[in-house]
């Protein structure tokens, strides 16, 4: 998923605003009635999330965004939370042609919220979208795989050699190489199903009774500080349990906890700082939900200049600062130090340790063989973040460890990530990444492949991306593994980034509301909550 700013302590991470702090629910058809011990009045429900860029999925590139798009447009595939794919709006799939091919058969009888056939045709033409070289999608990436994909989205070929074949309610994805994972990265939102006229119609994605959706709930009405949902009865699952949903998303300024504890909320994501005390408070104690986010913040080198274009200067860099020390003394319990770019909680990743050593002295070695014996001699550098609390630290261990002066500019994140990847790209910079599907490629292959769009510091390396393929390319579990962990390995060795951190996350939800347990995706499924006795 997009990157969001790299992790403060005692708030949540702005870049998915509250919304990070969601998880998802499992997918639920059954229906429950009536509201919960201790709610107010009404079967609906107030959940507290990001306010959206947009609704439109192939536009979206963050996760406040993508938590509201899920709600309203439905993918083939969705995950349960042990992150296994579930047939959605696909009844099934089978892997044909050695795992080349991907055979997704729609359900009988799919339509969109006004009563129009859903078909694989709408499937294409929402992928295609995705792809289009005119304005392709921030997560295109995801689809790169597929036959003529990559060609297509950067204007080097047409549509129509795009593997994507859609015969009625028969969808053939055809690829360039095994991908067993392709079934995950079909629930991704990016990638969700929408009526023709979005896109070409004006006010296709507006509020109001023309909305038209295909996922559980449709947009009905907004307000300044929030949106209102309502249970789509064509759902293919069945009309969602709860009939209106009020996300909110601007507290006015007051403290989440305050609002929840006056009964305002039923579902609201936490601070880490407040967190560490709800815990032991008799009365919100019981309503505290905390889980591992599918995510890592990392700090990145710009590879494709002098000084970082030298692997001796950025393992120089790796080695010389005592990351997880930093992060223990910084986040304490609120964090993990990471051991490696794919996060705890990822079907198929390691335990082994991808992460340099802390050597300062092996750091000033490799720095003189690189040409910079004198740390006077060594460029004018910049890191550049949206603001960690883990800045400080690295800047003084550098200084300290290895002589070197390191300029500091803080950005908002959203002009950050103008500049990721740009020719102005910083020579440093930092950013978190949250699963778009839970595969360790989604936090290899996807940021440092060669060419790939959200490899921002230019890296490339043809040993890694072989090891990348091998690992996609099997669906042996066993064969697999040792493709990521040779792709991790050449990472630690030459170090385009330096994985620092995997981020805790706390909500409090209302007694009663079934269905709210997080995964640490970052996005709560409404369809699938219910209040319980209802």
């Amino acid at each position: 998923m997009i990157p969001r700013p790299a992790r403060r302590p005692s708030a949540p991470r702005s870049r998915r605003l509250a919304a990070l702090l969601a998880g998802l629910a499992v997918v639920a058809a059954a229906a429950f009635g009536g509201p919960g011990p201790g709610v107010a009045a009404g079967p609906g429900a107030r959940i507290a999330m990001g306010e959206p860029a947009t609704l439109d999925p192939a536009v979206a590139g963050d996760a406040a965004s993508a938590a509201v798009i899920a709600q309203v447009f439905e993918g083939l595939t969705a995950l349960d939370p042990s992150l296994t794919p579930r047939p959605a709006l696909a009844a099934g799939w089978e892997l044909r042609d050695g795992g080349t091919t991907v055979a997704f058969t729609l359900r009988d009888g799919l339509t969109f919220s006004d009563g129009t056939p859903l078909t694989a045709a709408d499937v294409r033409r929402s992928w295609l979208r995705v792809l289009d070289p005119a304005a392709p999608s921030p997560l295109s990436s995801l689809l790169y795989d597929v036959v003529g994909a990559r060609d297509y989205a950067t204007g080097r070929g047409p549509a129509d050699a795009v593997g994507i074949v859609a015969n009625g309610t028969s969808l053939e994805v055809r690829l360039d190489r095994p991908a067993g994972d392709f079934p995950a990265v079909a629930a991704s939102p990016t990638l969700a199903v929408v009526p023709p006229g979005v896109g070409t119609v004006p006010g296709a994605l507006q509020a109001g009774p023309g909305f038209v959706g295909s996922g559980g709930y449709l947009l009905v009405g907004t307000a300044a500080d929030g949106l209102t949902l309502r249970a789509n009865p064509r759902y293919w699952a069945g009309e969602p349990a709860i009939p209106e949903i009020t996300v909110v998303t601007d507290l006015g300024g007051r403290s989440p906890v305050d609002v929840f504890a006056g009964g305002e909320i039923d579902w609201v994501p936490v601070g880490t700082f407040d967190a560490s005390w709800i815990a032991y408070d008799p009365d919100l104690g019981a309503s505290l939900r905390q889980w591992t986010d599918l995510a890592v913040t990392y700090y990145g080198f710009e590879t494709r200049r002098p000084p970082f274009s030298d692997a001796r200067v950025r393992r120089a860099f790796a080695e010389a600062v005592d990351w997880s020390r930093i992060v223990d003394l910084v986040d304490g319990s609120t964090a993990l130090p990471a051991t490696s770019m794919v996060p705890p909680g990822i079907p198929g990743r390691s335990d082994e340790r991808f992460l340099p050593a802390f050597d300062p002295a092996g750091a000033r070695r490799l720095l003189a063989a690189a040409g910079y014996a004198d740390p006077a001699t060594f460029p004018t550098v910049t890191l550049v973040t949206a603001g960690t609390a883990y800045d400080g630290a690295i800047i003084a261990q550098l200084k300290a460890n290895l002589g070197i002066t390191i300029r500091f500019e803080a950005l908002d994140f959203a002009t950050l990530f103008e500049r990721l990847g740009s020719a102005s790209s910083p020579d440093l910079w930092s950013v978190s990444w949250i699963a778009d599907y839970p595969s360790p490629n989604d936090f290899l292959g996807i940021l440092l492949g060669t060419g790939q769009p959200n490899n921002y510091g230019g890296w490339t390396s043809a040993d890694f991306d072989a090891a990348i393929a091998r690992a996609v390319g099997t669906t042996d579990a066993a064969a697999a593994r040792a493709g990521y962990d040779a792709a991790e390995r050449i990472v630690a060795d030459e170090v385009p980034v330096v994985p620092v951190s995997y981020g805790i996350s706390d909500a409090l939800s209302r007694d009663g509301l079934l269905g709210a347990a997080p995964n640490g995706l970052g996005i709560l499924r409404l369809a699938g909550l219910a209040w319980a006795g209802q």
